[in-house]
């Protein structure tokens, strides 16, 4: 029986909370590490001053020796700084942007790119560190990448996705979410940043979690916002479950989380 590993990660655009810093070579040896056959990312930078202008989803493609990989950027410019939503999908280039991206080592048969509309008010977020506490941050726009992959098992549609941190407002995201993957070949697989925790990721959705474990914080992690969500009604054409992992890195504030199947 073929293997697939699956696996999303918040990047925090690439940097160490330990000294600040982003470093490529540390994030290719974070993303070798993974060794997944399909990996979506979020908070990830292209051409971000922040992160040495370098472009992290093609550099994490190269770590897994994966051919087929995509950035779909959320807006141009710096989250908490100035940024502007994108006008059409070719929008930004040659500036700065930030968004998701979704790296397979499979073949992609077509891409799909879906736009989720910021909360429309501020909403409160604890931020940890000097300077953070309870802020009331505006919200950004958010984006789904969806890819329809060819593989041992036949046709899959992986999603990768970063939703709100606004409460209410990534429920109403979450199933705009499952309606517009809906669209796609099944079995479909949701993987990404939710900003919920188990329980209403699964509620919200009615789709399955593929494993179970907290994510975040990276250090002693308590909740889980990072999933991996089936589409329950062709759950049964993926290979069982063998393992569930969310290993320590060198970056982000988050875990990974790796699903074994197979």
């Amino acid at each position: 029986m073929h293997k697939v590993r699956l696996a999303t990660f918040n990047l925090l655009h690439g940097r160490s909370p330990a000294d600040g810093l982003v470093d490529p070579d540390r994030l290719t040896a974070a993303v070798t590490a993974l060794d997944a056959d399909i990996l979506a990312l979020q908070e990830v930078d292209r051409d971000q001053s922040r992160s040495g202008n370098l472009d992290l989803t093609a550099i994490a493609a190269r770590a897994l020796g994966a051919p087929e990989h995509r950035f779909a950027a959320a807006v141009v410019g710096t989250p908490g700084e100035r940024f502007r939503p994108l006008t059409h999908d070719d929008d930004g280039h040659g500036e700065p942007c930030y968004g998701v991206g979704l790296i397979s080592r499979y073949p992609v048969h077509t891409w799909q790119v879906t736009r989720l509309r910021p909360a429309p008010m501020r909403s409160p977020v604890y931020v940890p560190g000097p300077g953070g506490g309870l802020l009331f941050l505006r919200d950004e726009p958010r984006v789904v990448l969806a890819a329809v992959l060819d593989t041992p098992y036949g046709p899959l549609t992986a999603a990768a996705t970063h939703l709100s941190f606004a409460p209410g407002w990534n429920a109403h995201q979450l199933r705009r979410v499952v309606r517009a993957l809906r669209t796609l070949p099944a079995p479909r697989i949701l993987l990404g940043d939710l900003n919920l925790p188990t329980t209403a990721a699964r509620l919200v959705s009615g789709w399955q979690p593929l494993g179970r474990q907290p994510t975040y914080p990276a250090v002693h992690p308590r909740v889980q916002l990072d999933h991996i969500l089936v589409d329950r009604y062709d759950a049964h054409r993926l290979p069982p479950v063998t393992a569930v992992t969310t290993p320590v890195s060198t970056i982000s504030d988050h875990r990974p989380l790796v699903v074994d199947l197979g």
